[in-house]
């Protein structure tokens, strides 16, 4: 008596069953976004270098952060819950840009709002090479805060509007387009990073 062969599988469709579960995966997997700080970096350095120009002292906002995590600003100690207001001072200025311990200021044409005297303010900043990351943020932060609040103070005065409204509505609207730019000039963002050296603790 012959022996009965067992039914072969149809495995045509297995194919099809994987890939089915391969999209599924693809759709429903979350992806892990490293978060970190939005920085232009320097272009290369060139062959040839010219002198760069000289900046006055006091357009200068100096920013030291030793390897114990102490933050020293314009020479002095501070706390890093005290930065952002000391920081805002400093970027905002003096309005009639009379005042020797305040940034000079430069006439430049802004969009919209014309010619106006625009402070040649720059934050500097510069840490230990033994500084912390996490301080590190923290005073980044902190700097980045205090200009974001001065450009929103300006853009509600100006156009009764904060930055990040006017930024919406930049995606539909130039006029909006025109005052984001007129607010980015006449505070625009200077964050200068020294290359970390030695400073030490104290």
């Amino acid at each position: 008596m012959a022996r009965r062969q067992a039914p072969e599988i149809n495995a045509g469709s297995m194919a099809d069953i994987a890939f089915l579960l391969l999209i599924f995966f693809l759709v429903t997997t979350t992806m892990d976004v490293d978060t970190g700080l939005t920085r232009r970096l320097p272009p290369p350095i060139e062959e040839e270098i010219e002198d760069p120009p000289e900046v006055k002292q006091r357009n200068v906002f100096q920013v030291l952060v030793n390897a114990n995590d102490d933050l020293l600003v314009e020479g002095e100690p501070m706390l890093v819950s005290e930065l952002r207001e000391a920081a805002k001072e400093f970027i905002v200025g003096d309005p009639t840009f009379s005042d020797e311990s305040m940034p000079e200021g430069k006439m430049t044409n802004v969009p919209i709002l014309g010619d106006m005297m625009v402070s040649k303010q720059i934050v500097s900043l510069q840490n230990d090479r033994g500084t912390s990351y996490e301080m590190y943020i923290k005073v980044q932060n902190e700097l980045v805060a205090a200009y974001n609040e001065v450009r929103d103070e300006f853009a509600v005065a100006k156009f009764g509007k904060s930055l990040s409204e006017l930024e919406k509505e930049s995606a539909t609207s130039e006029k909006a387009e025109l005052q984001v730019d007129a607010v980015k000039d006449v505070y625009p963002q200077r964050i200068s990073e020294a290359e970390p050296k030695e400073i030490g603790g104290q």
